[in-house]
């Protein structure tokens, strides 16, 4: 079984974070990491691999800047396989279409893939969008949103949760699956994990490799773009509210009224 498993490099949601002056976001002065989301999607495939048995290859494929290779590293760390980061200069301020069109190419370079796995969305757009044009790109079914995932053979069942039911669904491999928060705790990398991941085979595309034209991404073509942004305002001291004659209780409950906490 060969599965790819779609890893995002995000800026650190605890560091400062800042924009471009196109409004795109800074993802090489800031610090970044694997997408915390995307870590489940990571721990989901080595399950899968677990079960199967060692005639299953897990690849972790990123889209990003030089930087963004840590993420792949990350995921070799964790137990992958293998790891492919696609960078170049042409995809810098892609959204979430192009996104899904460099992904998909390079999805095909690495190898028909009997199962794509994907986190429910990325910590820093949180668009969850790009599972489901990845599978209409690669023509495949889609399983979105997954909490619990059991296999068998070729066989995925899911369970979804929504806000009014569960679903419990079905599908025949090849696919493309996206996983929740829900679908268990992803490891931590060992020592050992992380010593071997050096050794691990890490390929670097362009677009020029998996033959993605350089017109076709960037944010000269995206369909959504940022038009402004404000920086967050200096924290201000707060308001205290005083007891002294019995009235802090009403005190607080019109503070919290005014401003729509209640």
């Amino acid at each position: 079984m060969n599965i790819v498993v779609c890893v995002k490099y995000v800026p650190d949601a605890t560091a400062d974070r800042q924009f471009e002056s196109d409004n795109t976001v800074d993802r090489v002065g800031v610090d970044g990491l694997l997408s915390e989301l995307d870590e489940y999607a990571v721990e989901q495939a080595l399950q899968i691999k677990e079960k199967a048995g060692d005639d299953t290859e897990v690849t972790a494929v990123c889209i990003g800047p030089e930087k963004a290779v840590d993420a792949v590293r990350k995921a070799l760390q964790m137990g992958a396989d293998k790891g492919i980061h696609v960078v170049d200069d042409a995809i810098a301020g892609s959204d979430a279409v192009a996104t899904s069109l460099v992904l998909a190419k390079a999805v095909e370079k690495a190898g028909p893939a009997d199962l794509v796995v994907c986190g429910m969305a990325s910590t820093d757009a949180v668009m969850s969008v790009v599972p489901a044009m990845l599978a209409e790109r690669l023509n495949l079914p889609q399983v979105t949103l997954a909490s619990v995932i059991e296999t068998q053979g070729d066989q995925v069942r899911v369970k979804r949760d929504g806000d009014t039911a569960t679903e419990v669904i079905g599908a025949t491999m090849p696919l493309v699956l996206s996983v929740t928060d829900q679908s268990g705790e992803a490891r931590y990398p060992s020592f050992k994990g992380i010593m071997a991941a050096k050794k691990k085979p890490l390929e670097t595309w362009s677009l020029s490799d998996i033959g993605v034209d350089a017109g076709d991404v960037g944010l000269s073509v995206a369909w959504t773009a940022v038009e402004e942004t404000t920086p967050r305002p200096p924290r201000t001291a707060g308001e205290i509210v005083k007891d002294e004659d019995g009235s802090g209780a009403t005190a607080l409950t019109e503070f919290l009224a005014s401003k729509k906490f209640i």
